[in-house]
């Protein structure tokens, strides 16, 4: 049978490093108030000439070279993004001249803190229907320019970032979901919570890029009782339990929602892989910065069981199984 098999990572981050203090002088916040509530500390600001393309093209190539695959032999890119370089064409055909992988298919996935999910279940299904033999699945944003520096409790929630890994099609013994590769995908979309978060702006409403709006309380409510259900639903769809998993790679929006999660599955903390606490949210490059971070450190092994999970406006959430 044939499996999608991650082969390498890579992460990038903005040169810029921005702890609470700073932002406690800017607008009217402490240190004590944002770890309590979201357990950030630290965040990464995009500056001049850094950009979303920019970040994923550095991803991408860092990603590349873990694998030992030249740029050349990707055929398809699929990049998550809420804040595209352009409205068109689309930031992964910029990442793809970037990195000198022209001529194989590129686009991007809109899916805000979930984009990374849709987009790593839609480059599998696409390699095991043949259509390229080795991916760059990207998540990439500069959310800090969409930010309303004055809104005190969303502009200390976010960061900027990006995450890559290289999926490649490998022909694999059918040994169920013992054997390598993406093992499952779910994903869903609920439209009816446009309200809770969402940027109040468009090119065909509004014609400006618009800021980011959150209803901080009642996106919490629905991510655990979502982010939780979708777990159990892959696990169960892969006749698997938590107790088989050795790692859980989480949308990294809040600490208080990444506990809630794992107590409402039975996960011990140790499981989590966190790193909200130093990249803030960044939105859909969260969970492939966090997973290269367990790959690099060497938390994530060949042969562990991985599950992905996020929840993002829209509300869009999933989740994935992977055998590394």
């Amino acid at each position: 049978m044939i499996r999608s098999l991650i082969v390498g990572s890579g992460s990038a981050l903005p040169k810029r490093a921005v702890p609470n203090a700073e932002l406690a002088r800017q607008v009217d916040t402490s240190d004590e108030w944002i770890v309590e509530r979201t357990g950030i500390r630290n965040r990464h600001i995009a500056g001049e000439g850094e950009t979303t393309a920019s970040l994923a093209a550095e991803a991408a190539t860092k990603a590349l070279e873990a694998a030992g695959i030249a740029a050349s032999d990707i055929g398809l890119i699929v990049l998550a993004t809420a804040t595209p370089d352009q409205t068109f064409p689309a930031t992964a055909t910029k990442v793809q001249d970037l990195i000198g992988a022209r001529g194989g298919i590129a686009f991007d996935v809109a899916a805000v803190c979930s984009g990374f999910l849709y987009a790593l279940a839609t480059a599998d299904s696409m390699l095991r229907a043949g259509m390229a033999k080795r991916a760059l699945v990207i998540g990439a944003e500069t959310f800090s320019r969409i930010l309303d520096w004055e809104d005190r409790t969303t502009c200390v929630l976010f960061g900027d970032g990006a995450g890559a890994i290289v999926l490649e099609a490998r022909e694999v013994a059918d040994e169920g979901f013992a054997g390598p590769g993406v093992l499952y995908s779910q994903l869903h979309a609920d439209g009816a919570h446009n309200e809770l978060l969402y940027v109040d702006g468009g090119p065909s409403t509004t014609g400006t890029v618009g800021k980011l709006r959150m209803k901080g309380k009642e996106v919490f409510r629905h991510a655990v009782t979502n982010l939780a259900d979708v777990l159990r639903a892959v696990l169960a769809e892969t006749g698997l339990s938590p107790h088989d998993v050795d790692w859980v790679v989480p949308h990294q929006a809040n600490a208080r929602i990444l506990d809630a999660t794992a107590r409402k599955l039975g996960l011990p903390a140790e499981k989590v892989i966190v790193t909200v606490d130093r990249h803030a949210n960044t939105s859909a490059a969260s969970v492939p910065l966090a997973f290269d971070v367990g790959v690099r450190d060497g938390r994530i092994k060949p042969g562990d069981l991985v599950v992905f999970e996020a929840m993002g406006g829209g509300f869009t959430w999933g989740a994935s199984v992977v055998r590394m």
